[in-house]
């Protein structure tokens, strides 16, 4: 693996330019678009959930054909960001911004009318492709259009409303399901697609010009994502967040069965549970916005690792001494998790600072690799029963004892890759300065 200056961008830093500034009143929209259009993935992927038992009814179809059709939708997530990313580059963002969510708003319209579950699999898999652009995209945007200590506090408000979403689409898509069928969920995302349709024409304007655009072609832009896939500190940061990321859908996989059946919680009481860790994840995503200024974004990555898995730890170590006890269950998990809250902003962050010269790769790389390992943990969770909460506990420990692997030999945070020189901090405080005393 290659190795550049810490702060250096990769592969064709001539071609940066430091983006103008943008009236705050259009900042917010825009942000508030992109984190929008950020959420449609894991709203996609969760709001169907609860109609699983009437799905299998309604296309006399089995519960691991219908499980299937999420394994699409992630597959085609997926690959569709590690496709679109570095098309964009090439082609600019708004243009395949725009086809992405319109092709959104089809493919849930095609889930809506498909017969059986294999149209509803293929459906789910173009939806999934479509649904990348936004991901994918959204992060290019706020890298192509911010600069200095911007960038970690718009990844946060992406981060937040990640967080945010998989809380709220199983609430919504059983709101749904209590008035209509389970094919109302996709006329509800189609609904969800066309409104933010109209947000992109209205409020995403074009955030790469032409003149910054990569010319070597479809073929280039991929051997860019090579480059970077070829440098030890940029890979380093993306398997952070692979890895955490995996410890993240573990336990959205297994925290269901452990607290419902081994601690005897009510469906209801689960979803109170859920959802206090995700407000710890967005307290951490808010710390991690504050001190982002102040405290260089290596140091917060680290600490946020750490504390995450020795959150991990103690969970194992209690299930190994002291047993299975809901408390020490629920307390471990808080820990672990709300640290990740912390993780996600700190990596993008870093990573896409890194990778600015082609943030359309950058970003297809960061959220590919993301999804993809997540995807391959989840199911494992389930395949070592259900009796107890190790095997939760070990699979999300490893994922996060890998992690810290990643940071320390790859991205090795002392070398401060992707930091934000302090000339961007003090250049971003006059410009505050200057605006208030205007």
């Amino acid at each position: 693996m290659t190795s550049t200056s810490p702060n250096q961008p990769l592969a064709r830093s001539a071609n940066v330019s430091r983006p103008s500034a943008t009236p705050p009143k259009r900042t917010s929209a825009l942000v508030l678009v992109l984190g929008a259009l950020t959420a449609v993935a894991p709203l996609a992927v969760d709001m169907y959930v609860p109609g699983f038992p009437s799905m299998g009814e309604s296309l006399h179809t089995s519960s691991s054909a219908i499980q299937l059709t999420m394994t699409a939708f992630l597959v085609g997530l997926v690959m569709g960001q590690l496709v679109i990313g570095p098309m964009s580059d090439g082609l600019g963002r708004r243009r395949l911004l725009l086809g992405g969510v319109i092709g959104f708003v089809l493919t849930s319209l095609l889930c809506v009318l498909a017969p059986n579950a294999g149209i509803l699999t293929a459906a789910r898999f173009l939806q999934g492709v479509s649904a990348a652009a936004g991901m994918v995209l959204s992060r290019a945007i706020i890298t192509d259009r911010f600069h200095g200590r911007d960038i970690p506090r718009y990844f946060a408000i992406l981060s937040q409303i990640l967080g945010i979403a998989p809380v709220a689409a199983p609430v919504l898509g059983g709101a749904v399901l209590a008035v209509s069928t389970w094919r109302a969920i996709f006329v509800v995302l189609a609904a969800i697609g066309v409104l933010l349709v109209i947000a992109v024409v209205v409020k995403v304007p074009e955030s790469l010009p032409p003149e910054r655009r990569h010319r070597d072609g479809l073929g280039g832009n991929f051997r860019a994502m090579g480059r970077l896939v070829g440098h030890r500190g940029f890979m380093g940061y993306v398997l952070v967040l692979a890895f955490t990321s995996a410890s993240l859908f573990s336990y959205i996989s297994g925290s269901s069965f452990v607290f419902e059946r081994l601690h005897g919680v009510s469906a209801t009481g689960y979803s109170m549970i859920f959802a206090v860790n995700a407000i710890g994840m967005l307290l951490a995503g808010i710390t991690f916005g504050r001190l982002a200024s102040r405290v260089p974004l290596n140091r917060l990555l680290t600490v946020s690792t750490g504390v995450s898995l020795l959150g991990a730890l103690a969970q194992v170590v209690l299930v190994a001494t002291v047993g299975e006890t809901f408390v020490g269950t629920w307390i471990t998990l808080f820990v672990s998790m709300s640290a990740i809250g912390m993780v996600f902003p700190a990596v993008m962050s870093l990573g896409q600072t890194l990778g600015r010269a082609t943030p359309g790769a950058a970003s297809a790389l960061m959220g590919g690799l993301q999804f993809l390992f997540g995807a391959i943990t989840a199911p494992i969770v389930g395949l070592f029963g259900e009796s107890s909460s190790m095997p939760m506990a070990i699979i999300i420990l490893i994922t996060l004892l890998l992690a810290v692997l990643a940071l320390v030999t790859l991205a090795r945070p002392w070398l401060r890759h992707g930091e934000i020189p302090a000339e961007d901090h003090s250049s971003h405080q006059l410009a505050e300065q200057t605006s208030q005393a205007g």
